[in-house]
């Protein structure tokens, strides 16, 4: 992030100080850097239990001090013991490896459950002929959001939307299962490359109203 610069790191090699548990681990972002602390917390800013899923936050010597001139928006931020609230959700396991499973602004709560887009993402961009895909919410009369899968085609694939649903069906829980597939020709992006999702949310809102 902007704000941290670099938080954690995979490693090549064996290292002492994580009792030889160190071998690089793919999923995951590895460990947090030296000089850096960093704690799960729930929805309550308590620090949650080794491997339950919730907000990422840090505090070390390479977090930035605050938003120039934006002392509301900095003292949001930040807790009341220093930690910065970076806005990714995700896990650290018993190892100390820590695994994000998405961003806590682009959470999609469907009849009651928590859906993680970039788990689903992360199967629909392993499929065949799939480029890039991304997994937003939008309003629901029924479920309250849903979610809605839009994805990219390699150049010269032919990818069909129900047969991706499909197949999510025969790999995911059923609440997981985004409610419909849309494929485009490319995704919206900032001048970082992101995706915008707003634009994305924004553009299919109106989906399921009756």
């Amino acid at each position: 992030m902007s704000e941290t610069v670099m938080l954690t790191s995979n490693p090549y090699a064996q290292d002492a100080r994580y009792q030889n548990q160190s071998e690089r681990c793919a999923g995951t972002v590895g460990f947090p850097l030296p000089g850096v602390s960093l704690r799960i917390t729930g929805d309550d800013g308590k620090v949650l239990p080794t491997g339950e899923i919730g907000g990422i936050e840090v505090k070390g010597a390479n977090v930035f001090s605050g938003y120039w001139r934006m002392p509301e928006k900095t003292a949001e931020e930040f807790t009341a013991d220093g930690y910065f609230k970076t806005g990714d959700v995700g896990k650290q396991d018993e190892r100390g490896y820590v695994h994000i499973v998405g961003r806590s602004k682009d959470l999609i709560i469907s009849g009651g459950y928590n859906v993680y887009p970039a788990e689903i993402e992360g199967y629909i961009n392993e499929l065949p002929g799939v480029a890039e895909s991304a997994l937003i919410g939008v309003p629901h009369p029924d479920f309250g959001e849903v979610g809605i899968a839009v994805v990219t085609a390699k150049p010269g694939a032919a990818v069909d939307g129900a047969a991706i649903l499909a197949t999510l069906k025969s790999k995911l829980a059923n609440f997981k299962i985004p409610k419909r597939c849309e494929l485009v020709s490319e995704l919206p992006r900032n001048t970082m490359g992101k995706v915008q999702k707003n634009l994305l949310r924004q553009h299919y809102k109106t989906a399921f109203q009756k």
